[in-house]
């Protein structure tokens, strides 16, 4: 199996088999990645991606596969129904396939063209929103707007495909923390995702936020501040069928549940918590990573 560079995933997908059909991410300019500044965007060739799945699929304790790198939705239709077919016919202990996805790389693709997928075997696409607010959004060069966030997560559900949000708390920084959590609430509200992962921002070195945080610029609200964030997103998203995952390794408070069911419970349980403030209910700093 080759990697080239680090490999990164969801944490739903930490027992998947992981196979690399991109390398890097094609946007690559969110002003608080650094997961893929080393990598030049390139699409690898079918005979090792093709080498890849045959050593992958040999191994009959992957039920499920997690197609590399950041937005590997962005490959053409074509590519990536040969690797879905390929999978399927040479699988058949292979339960789901996944990818991240962004805005872009859903907007190229047509409503037929994502069903075609999803009869292939696409079974979810990971989609880092970060925020439902459109100055976070410019702000962090997302490349694209809550707008088209939402087009893009509707247009994904429309085919079928489970829907995974991924929140980013903390990235509007104290100036825009309380907009960033209502809007991102609204979004989350009209998207109604099949899961919502919900992780706290990490100031990473050699990244442009960083910088602005060093100058002083950006002020990354507090373990408190983003509980705070995450108290509101919570309490104002309104969802109807939805596994609700808040237990990221960069996660102060780890939550999960079902959505709508625990969230008067997981609201509760941040209400005393932000009520107490009491740090020995929190991981302590050197538990918590990216």
């Amino acid at each position: 199996m080759e990697y080239i560079g680090d490999i990164f995933r969801p944490p739903s997908e930490a027992n998947s088999l992981l196979v690399q059909v991109t390398v890097g991410c094609s946007h690559n300019r969110c002003t608080y990645c650094a997961m893929y500044a080393r990598k030049k965007f390139q699409v690898k060739n079918w005979e090792k991606v093709q080498s890849d799945l045959d050593e992958g699929l040999a191994q009959p304790y992957y039920d499920r596969i997690f197609l590399c790198d950041g937005d590997a939705l962005i490959l053409s239709t074509g590519k990536l129904l040969r690797i879905l077919r390929y999978i399927h016919d040479n699988g058949p202990h292979i339960k789901r396939v996944g990818v991240y996805g962004d805005a872009r790389s859903v907007a190229s693709k047509s409503q037929a063209e994502l069903e075609e997928l999803r009869e292939a075997g696409l079974g979810i696409v990971y989609h880092g929103v970060e925020s439902g607010d459109d100055q976070v959004l410019l702000h962090i060069d997302k490349g694209a707007s809550s707008a088209e966030q939402l087009e893009a997560a509707l247009k994904i559900k429309a085919a079928g495909i489970a829907y995974s949000a991924i929140v980013l708390l903390g990235v509007g920084g104290i100036e825009l923390s309380e907009q960033h959590a209502r809007n991102t609430a609204a979004f989350l509200t009209q998207a109604d995702p099949d899961y919502l992962g919900l992780l706290m921002l990490t100031l990473v070195p050699g990244t442009p936020l960083y910088d602005e945080a060093h100058s002083g610029r950006f002020i990354l609200p507090d373990k408190w501040g983003l509980l705070c964030e995450l108290r509101t997103i919570t309490a104002e998203t309104k969802l109807t069928n939805c596994r609700y995952s808040a237990n990221h390794a960069s996660n102060y408070l780890p939550l999960t549940g079902k959505m709508p069911q625990d969230r008067e419970k997981i609201i509760g349980l941040l209400d005393r918590v932000l009520e107490s403030k009491n740090e020995t209910l929190l991981k302590p700093e050197w538990l918590r990573g990216l």
